[in-house]
């Protein structure tokens, strides 16, 4: 019995005074429980190795949102190269301020009266100087009611002539256009739920709201961008470049999700039950898209048949969290020839190049392969013994790998094709005051509202990105035949 001389002498002696089918029972036993706790041992190994990597995961180093973070929060850990420059404005930077205006809106003239000195009378004499100082203020903030009146007239031939009243004004007694765009603008553009908008409204203008008249006004500026998000749509759908993503919202405290369709022209926003395929088919952008389309890893955009183009900032966190929790130099390494393809297509658009030489191509291409390679050696993909039904699990190092080398043409796309950015940030960026609404007002309290939210900003984000004043492109929602911005088509 093999087993029986890895004991202690004085516990063999004992065991060989035993009869022959004792000591194989207790053989077989001794066996059977030093296998089961091995195989126990592994199992808490894997699991604690899982948590210490979970643990060591923050926003710096992965997708995770700053939020999650908690007090534990990462120290700063910036990508970007110390150029040795010191902070703030540089030498010859010209700086901002106020300037003065030609025309001021009102002028106010402080006379010399007395000297200063003799206390003399000088009231009378001409002021030999002007000099000029402004202040940019507001003015007194208050509602001005105005009341139309029209004539009514009886012609001599028996007909009474009644004059119009002006566009938009249909009831006895309502709201102006001017002042719905601005608690729409509070409402879905800096994110103040309804009872902080009355707040809003009684502590600027002294005016009391109903919770009804704001709901009444954004349901009618929904109704009205109608036709505006199905032309919104149609030109995301020939967009040659356009970002997509989506976070997680609550609506009646139940978990949903907001998706995002962004070019640097446009954004658009819609709230679905979902977050995958289904939702983006409902959608209907994406079964329709023939551009590139830049997004991080979530599978399902990969169902559809057009170009893709992954975002860069997601893998250089992920390769920032190897680095940190697995010390392998390769990751470092890939992070720091990412940075400078970027930097070498930057410069190139600054020289107004459209594209890179064929032979720097495949120098970056052939440094990125080999440091793929590299990693595939040290992350060897090891199967079990025994083959368990699905598929086998692999360390993080090896499938980020099995990323960089299946994804490559996706990855580098940016390196290609000088209309693909390095990263999905202004996507990202469109949808991260998403968050912030959350910590505002917790939840949406209906479908309703989510769906005027969405539809709403998507018309505010496009507006600004396209330059158009905000303030002037809701005003005429609230106006009758009014006509809204044209959209640019990129």
């Amino acid at each position: 019995m093999l087993f029986f001389g890895m004991l202690p002498e004085q516990l063999q002696q004992a065991l060989s005074k035993l009869p022959e089918d004792s000591r194989v029972l207790i053989e077989a036993i001794v066996v059977f429980y030093e296998q089961h706790y091995e195989t126990k041992i592994e199992k808490l190994e894997s699991r604690i190795k899982e948590l210490e990597d979970q643990i060591s995961k923050n926003s710096k180093n992965s997708s995770k949102p700053p939020s999650t973070d908690e007090f534990n929060k990462p120290s700063p850990k910036s990508l970007r190269k110390k150029t040795g420059r010191k902070a703030g404005g540089q030498k010859g930077h010209k700086g901002t301020n106020l300037k003065m205006v030609a025309s001021p809106d009102a002028e106010e003239l402080h006379k010399v009266e007395f000297c200063a000195c003799c206390h003399k009378n000088l009231r009378k004499q001409k002021a030999e100087a002007i000099e000029s100082r402004q202040v940019y203020d507001l003015p007194p903030l208050e509602l001005i009611v105005t009341e139309h009146q029209v004539e009514v007239k009886r012609c001599p031939c028996g007909h009474i002539n009644k004059a119009d009243f002006p566009s938009g004004v249909n009831h006895y007694v309502q709201y102006g256009p001017n002042i719905k765009s601005l608690l729409v603008y509070m409402q879905d553009y800096q994110l103040l739920p309804y009872e902080r908008t009355q707040e809003f409204v009684k502590d600027i203008f002294g005016h009391q709201l109903s919770t009804g008249t704001l709901y009444n006004i954004r349901q009618y500026a929904y109704e009205q961008l109608t036709t505006f998000e199905d032309r919104l749509k149609a030109l995301l759908r020939v967009a040659l470049v356009a970002g997509f993503d989506e976070t997680g919202i609550r609506i009646m405290a139940q978990r949903l999700w907001l998706h995002s369709c962004s070019t640097t022209h446009h954004a658009y926003y819609q709230a679905h039950t979902k977050r995958g395929q289904e939702a983006m088919d409902d959608i209907g952008i994406l079964p329709k898209f023939e551009g590139i389309a830049i997004h991080d890893f979530w599978k399902s955009y990969y169902h559809y048949d057009c170009e893709h183009g992954l975002c860069n900032a997601h893998l250089l966190r992920e390769l920032t969290f190897i680095k940190e929790r697995f010390e392998q130099e390769w990751a470092d390494q890939l992070i720091n020839l990412l940075l400078k393809m970027k930097t070498a297509k930057e410069r190139a658009i600054a020289k107004g190049k459209s594209s890179l030489s064929q032979a720097t191509l495949t120098r970056y291409r052939q440094l990125y392969d080999a440091l793929v390679q590299k990693g595939l050696k040290v992350n060897p993909f090891k199967p079990p013994p025994t083959k368990k039904r699905g598929r086998s699990k692999k360390t993080k190092p090896r499938n980020l790998l099995e990323r960089f080398r299946d994804y490559a043409d996706d990855i580098l796309r940016f390196f290609y094709d000088f209309k693909v950015p390095f990263d999905n940030n202004f996507s990202e960026r469109d949808l991260r005051m998403m968050k912030v609404k959350q910590k505002i007002s917790g939840c949406f309290r209906s479908s309703h509202g989510a769906k005027f939210f969405a539809r709403t900003r998507s018309f505010i984000i496009t507006a600004r990105k396209q330059n158009v004043n905000v303030f002037y492109a809701l005003s005429n929602l609230f106006m009758d035949n009014s006509i809204t911005f044209q959209l640019t088509a990129i």
